[in-house]
């Protein structure tokens, strides 16, 4: 059972799929005007292009990892993200000194469980951070399967949503988000998006930017992902391979704004 001291989601009634270009507009203003830290400890081949995602964006990224720091840049960010890209020790413990104090200073955070249908040890792992209560899980279908031991099913997204009491992002051609009674469908992206490393990553940290300052969870969810597809649609527009598709995407988030997210969203509740 959650601790009733663990800062939670804000439910809102506004559900209406028609709403919802405009309030990730919204969110996407406040991060620009408010500038948020994001404490990101992630994969190590996913820091560089996450932080400079984060830049474009408008918040302002850290990386530390350090057992003797981590805890003290947690407590200063507006969001954590935790990342299981690389599954060495030194990150192990930072997650979980990180977590404890986002927890205690009463910060959102997001986990990203990449590659737990690869390992036993980074199953397990990642199944005690999920019950730590993040506000967000963005995942795909293959970790999905290994944290919750079926396939996915709009259902199952659900249940697992009420379970952990968390937002779920579960990203694909079209991304599916539910804190288990709404679900919004996301069809904007890119296929260049799967071609570039750490692309996934630098979304999650996208939407730990928004949790930073859009209390309900299943908002700042859509809103994240939603502005990171149509900026992927807007980067493979001019991009002629993953290379130039990942500068592209850098150059998409910085130059997106609410006329042109509403405009280009494509989202069904």
């Amino acid at each position: 059972m959650r601790d009733p001291a663990t800062p939670r989601k804000v439910v809102s009634r506004t559900t209406a799929a028609g709403a919802l270009p405009a309030m990730a507009a919204g969110i996407l203003e406040r991060v620009r005007e408010r500038a948020p830290r994001v404490h990101c400890v992630t994969n190590a081949v996913a820091q560089t292009f996450s932080a400079n995602m984060l830049l474009a964006l408008g918040a302002v990224p850290s990386m530390t990892i350090a057992p003797d720091e981590v805890g003290e840049f947690t407590a200063r960010a507006d969001a954590l993200l935790i990342n299981l890209g690389t599954f060495d020790a030194e990150r192990r413990a930072a997650a979980e000194i990180a977590i404890k104090k986002a927890t205690e200073a009463g910060r959102p955070w997001v986990l990203d469980p990449v590659f737990v249908e690869r390992s036993h040890p980074r199953t397990a792992f990642a199944k005690v951070l999920a019950d730590l209560h993040p506000q967000a899980l963005r995942l795909n279908r293959a970790e999905f399967a290994a944290l919750t031991g079926a396939a996915w099913s709009e259902g199952g997204l659900r249940a697992y949503a009420l379970e952990t009491d968390a937002v779920v992002g579960l990203t694909g051609e079209t991304d599916l988000v539910t804190d288990g009674k709404r679900l919004a469908r996301i069809a904007n992206g890119h296929p260049l998006m799967s071609k570039v490393t750490a692309m996934g990553c630098a979304g999650s940290a996208v939407v730990a930017a928004c949790l930073a300052v859009e209390p309900d969870a299943w908002h700042a969810t859509v809103a994240a992902l939603m502005l990171f597809g149509v900026a992927g649609e807007m980067a493979g527009a001019r991009a002629t391979g993953p290379g130039s598709f990942a500068v592209a995407m850098i150059d998409a988030i910085y130059a997106l704004d609410g006329n042109v997210l509403m405009r280009g969203a494509r989202v069904a509740c």
